[in-house]
């Protein structure tokens, strides 16, 4: 078996850092950089693209709401329209930083309330899907497993693969619990990791409100800007490894 270990990195702006990247970027597969909106200015990108090529790690846009001070975690009123131009600007930002890197971007995942907004809403995962694939018809969605997100890019042809979160809970509708709401988060590695080894044995995720779940998933969640995230992102991927699950990026062949 082989899947990916992916976390949201480049988080940080100027003198304010997010998290441990070159940390987590010796032990992910893939590397999901925020680009301008919810966090991310060019020096930023620049150093989390060049650890990333440093680390064999494949690189994908990150993009969000323009609202550092909610961290992208608020939804702004926008048209599906609107959203999709928001995403092709830092999308668009990214691969120009990724360019002077010398390393390629494969892939796009939504951040944030802006991620979540798009599995639940059937016109704005269209308006995003259409957006990438003006921009790159190659470039691929990571997509949260089971969810609109997931269906408007298969609806579009786009390359799609699906994404399950080790540090977060789960409804019965496929969504992530909200941060507001019990729980919302795991903190603890073993229980992370106990969790998904059962799920990639099964294919049935627990969730807090009914019986597990059926999804599918290429690709595995960390987030990098939570406490503790580089010592669950360690386990996960030992404990994977020990199992003789092989952890490489979902875009590679």
């Amino acid at each position: 078996m082989r899947i990916d270990l992916n976390s949201d990195l480049g988080e940080g702006f100027g003198p304010w850092s997010m998290g441990d990247d070159a940390e987590m970027l010796s032990i992910v597969s893939s590397a999901n950089i925020a680009c301008g909106g919810h966090a991310g200015d060019p020096e930023t990108m620049f150093r989390t693209l060049s650890l990333a090529k440093e680390n064999g790690v494949t690189v994908g846009a990150h993009p969000g709401y323009n609202d550092r001070e909610g961290f992208g975690r608020r939804v702004i009123p926008m048209s599906p329209a609107e959203i999709g131009r928001m995403c092709a600007a830092q999308i668009g930002a990214l691969m120009g930083i990724a360019a002077q890197v010398g390393v390629p971007v494969t892939y796009v995942k939504p951040h944030g309330a802006l991620g979540n907004l798009a599995a639940r809403d059937a016109e704005v995962a269209a308006a995003i899907v259409a957006a990438v694939q003006t921009i790159d018809p190659e470039l691929a969605i990571l997509a949260i497993s089971g969810t609109q997100s997931e269906q408007a890019a298969r609806a579009a042809n786009a390359p799609v693969f699906s994404e399950i979160f080790a540090d977060r809970g789960y409804l019965s509708s496929g969504q992530l619990v909200p941060r507001d709401q019990d729980g919302a988060m795991i903190h603890d590695a073993g229980q992370a990791t106990a969790r998904l080894l059962s799920f990639l044995e099964t294919g049935l995720m627990p969730v807090i409100d009914g019986p597990p779940i059926k999804l599918a998933a290429q690709s595995i969640c960390v987030h990098g800007d939570s406490p503790g995230a580089v010592a669950m992102a360690r386990e996960v991927r030992n404990r994977l490894t020990a199992q003789g699950v092989q952890i490489t990026g979902f875009t590679k062949a």
